[in-house]
């Protein structure tokens, strides 16, 4: 595995590669969980090249948020991408990914104005923004995200919709504990009372899903639905926000008519914990995408 530091060795390295070899990029911001190596296991079998970034992104958290108390731990994360196939690590400074008077931002306004939008105002612009410069420094044929932050998949789809980016991206499934908590590096902020609680998140949209196949289609009533679990089972949390959104274009809807994503984040503590579920159909069945790990 070769680890590179510098912006403009990647990009040296990545335009050799490119000339006979198929390379993948998983970006990622380190403290790697089964997520994240499920998301370099599946890129490994489909391309020749597999390039893993990490990269505590400053310019997407906002101010007050925790940048500095993000959870980090290099030497083992450099360990288990080697164990798991990465040809190429980068790892840059945040100060040799934007200089100084850094001006130029990407934007899909129109996604990023819901869900975490609506409280972290400028995190989808720096998402957007610093996928946009690994896509130029890699110049991946296949770019692999997870869909617990499903609508950052959604606008870094769009995106590359929008500006004619040569590479697909790829969305892989959720990976949760055994009792349903979906895997995040935030997850070690837990308290053992809030760990023990925060299962209650997953089960509630299940439950919410579970309404919706059995004739639920009103968005009021899902709401008080799943506001009064989440009360009974999640008292340590503090609801963010719960939608009923279109899986493409992330806006709330105003009935369930066809397939929507129920989103959830939580405040539990120092941790803000976000999930979903795609509802496939709303005639007779609901629940996650088929190979989704839970």
């Amino acid at each position: 595995m070769k680890m590179i530091t510098r912006p403009d060795a990647l990009q040296q390295t990545c335009l050799e590669c490119k000339k006979n070899k198929r390379i993948g990029l998983v970006p990622t911001m380190g403290y790697f969980h089964e997520g994240h190596l499920s998301l370099m296991d599946w890129t490994r079998k489909h391309c020749d090249v597999l390039v893993v970034s990490l990269f505590v992104n400053p310019s997407q958290f906002g101010p007050g948020e925790d940048l500095a108390a993000y959870p980090r731990d290099k030497e083992r994360d450099i360990r288990l991408a080697r164990e798991h196939g990465a040809d190429i690590l980068f790892i840059p400074q945040a100060g040799s990914m934007y200089a100084a008077n850094h001006a130029t931002w990407v934007e899909v306004p129109e996604l990023a104005k819901g869900l975490c939008g609506r409280t972290r105002p400028v995190h989808f612009r720096g998402v957007a923004t610093v996928v946009t410069k690994l896509f130029n420094l890699v110049q991946p044929e296949v770019a692999v995200f997870g869909e617990k932050d499903r609508q950052q998949l959604a606008i870094i789809k769009r995106m590359v919709r929008d500006l004619n980016m040569p590479v697909r991206v790829e969305g892989r499934p959720i990976v949760r504990e055994s009792d349903g908590l979906a895997l995040s590096s935030r997850n070690a902020y837990l308290t053992p009372e809030e760990r023990a609680q925060a299962p209650a998140l997953y089960a509630g949209l299940c439950a919410a899903s579970g309404w919706i196949a059995n004739g639920m289609r009103g968005i009021s009533e899902l709401l008080a639905g799943i506001t009064a679990y989440y009360a009974e089972h999640l008292p340590a949390g503090r609801l963010d926000y719960f939608e009923v959104v279109d899986p493409e274009s992330m806006q709330p809807v105003h009935m369930v008519e066809d397939a929507v994503i129920l989103a959830v984040a939580m405040r539990m503590g120092r941790a803000r914990l976000i999930d979903n579920i795609l509802v496939e159909s709303s005639v007779g069945s609901a629940g996650e995408r088929k190979g989704e790990k839970g």
